[in-house]
């Protein structure tokens, strides 16, 4: 493809560029990819990612948003009708995990301080952690239908501390994917 052929000149930068850096998340840290990196993989001038994005933040920052809506998808989907309270947790938590230790560099970009601010996330990471926490919480509600608030927002934050840990030991190497489900089932027993 030459560069007056390129998807940039025919009004698809955006998908292009977002998928390009997709890809190269799959292979490298954020932290690592150049926006003229980036246009080599869309096969762009290499001066269109700062046409659409400004900088490296703004990169990151779309990436992470087209990351946490995949990591979202997947949460979501292990959500499946009919499994009892401690069967939801259990594969809502596998899916967060898995999506993670599948992902690891996506997943270290969502998270990221600098890419999402904690406590104020851009307005399309809002309402895709809002699905996240509300869905984590409702699950949590579920393990004990007695609780009152309070104790139900403790149960969902121990067991995202619970995944988040997990995936990041798994990426690490420290544990093995065989054992993100025992140790899942293990901290709901609890």
């Amino acid at each position: 493809m030459s560069r007056s052929d390129a998807p940039y000149h025919h009004g698809n930068l955006g998908p292009v560029l977002e998928a390009a850096g997709v890809e190269l998340l799959a292979q490298k840290p954020h932290s690592s990819i150049s926006l003229r990196e980036l246009a080599r993989e869309a096969d762009v001038s290499h001066n269109a990612p700062y046409h659409h994005f400004g900088d490296k933040t703004g990169l990151f920052k779309r990436l992470g948003e087209v990351s946490m809506q995949r990591l979202v998808d997947q949460f979501l989907a292990a959500d499946a009708p009919g499994l009892d309270a401690q069967e939801r947790a259990l594969a809502l938590g596998a899916a967060y995990v898995e999506f993670a230790v599948d992902n690891p560099h996506a997943f270290t970009l969502i998270y990221d301080p600098e890419v999402c601010v904690p406590g104020s996330p851009s307005e399309t990471m809002a309402p895709l952690i809002r699905q996240l926490e509300d869905t984590l919480g409702d699950a949590a509600a579920g393990l004990d239908p007695e609780a009152d608030a309070g104790r139900v927002e403790a149960r969902a934050t121990a067991l995202w501390a619970t995944m988040q840990g997990l995936a990041y030991l798994v990426i690490a190497g420290h544990l093995t994917r065989a054992q993100i489900r025992p140790a899942i089932a293990e901290s709901l027993r609890r």
